[in-house]
């Protein structure tokens, strides 16, 4: 087996979107964050393809630090163990890997075996699925809007206690944090739940595929919460996307009871159970 890199990410995408598209949903992530790197919002990424007898068999896409993803389309014997090799001879750093059970797994032990690490679960996930929302669910006082840049303080603000919350990767600066709003908002990405003048919930709409899109950074700051508020944005949202989009994604923490609820209740159904592993030194 072959592990080919590539610095040309629309050479990288010609070759392996169709591939990934045969399961556009479960995929999502890997696509989405194709795209943002076609978009020029990552100036460091790695991207390669496993070929055996010039068939592509895997798929690697990282964007340091984050988690590398790995998607598999041959089972072959120990493959996830072959690159977890490959990627150790070439030097490249791996903090982590985020995707389906099995494969994610198999490349930790592997991985871990060379570098003596340990792997620690930081999140067991669920990926859900929605095509069409659930009629008579209980609206919420207030109102949706697309946030602008009144909104930035406060936003910043709510992403910095979400990053906490969630325990996701490492805490954002002020700057960085700032800084990724502000991208936002250009990009009219965040949608807030209004109530008397005042904004109470957030969401996002992001990575992008060719029929779907994710929601994300779903955040209410707790002196709001247990009103509704973010299961109401997130129907109403959802249900404008859904004039768009085909479908609409969404990751959950499996540990967190509430949320897997609320989003059932708008009509999201569970496909997957990913799971992010980071590595850690002994």
């Amino acid at each position: 087996m072959e592990l080919i890199i590539y610095s040309d990410s629309a050479v990288f995408s010609e070759q392996v979107a169709p591939l990934l598209n045969r399961n556009e949903d479960s995929n999502s992530l890997f696509l989405g964050i194709l795209g943002q790197i076609q978009a020029n919002q990552y100036d460091d990424y790695f991207l390669a393809l496993a070929e055996n007898d010039e068939e592509i068999v895997a798929a690697c896409l990282m964007t340091p630090p984050h988690a590398l993803q790995l998607v598999v389309f041959q089972q072959l014997p120990e493959i996830e163990k072959e690159i977890a090799v490959h990627l150790r001879n070439l030097g490249v750093k791996v903090s982590g890997i985020v995707g389906e059970q099995e494969t994610t797994r198999l490349f930790a032990r592997a991985w871990t075996q060379q570098t003596g690490e340990r792997v620690k679960t930081l999140m067991d996930q669920g990926l859900y699925r929605i095509d069409a929302i659930n009629r008579g669910l209980k609206k919420s006082a207030g109102s949706w809007r697309v946030a602008s840049n009144k909104d930035a303080k406060i936003l910043i603000e709510w992403y910095k206690l979400f990053e906490e919350e969630t325990g996701l990767g490492r805490q954002s600066t002020q700057e960085q944090a700032t800084q990724r709003i502000e991208e936002f908002l250009d990009r009219k990405e965040v949608f807030v739940w209004e109530v008397d003048g005042s904004i109470v919930s957030c969401m996002k709409k992001g990575r992008p595929s060719k029929n779907g899109v994710t929601v994300s950074f779903v955040f209410t700051p707790m002196i709001f919460r247990a009103n509704g508020y973010a299961r109401t944005l997130v129907a109403e949202v959802t249900e404008e996307l859904l004039l768009e989009y085909d479908f609409v994604m969404l990751y959950t923490d499996l540990a967190n009871p509430t949320s897997n609820k609320i989003y059932r209740e708008i009509g999201y159904e569970q496909i997957t159970n990913p799971v992010h592993l980071i590595f850690e030194q002994e």
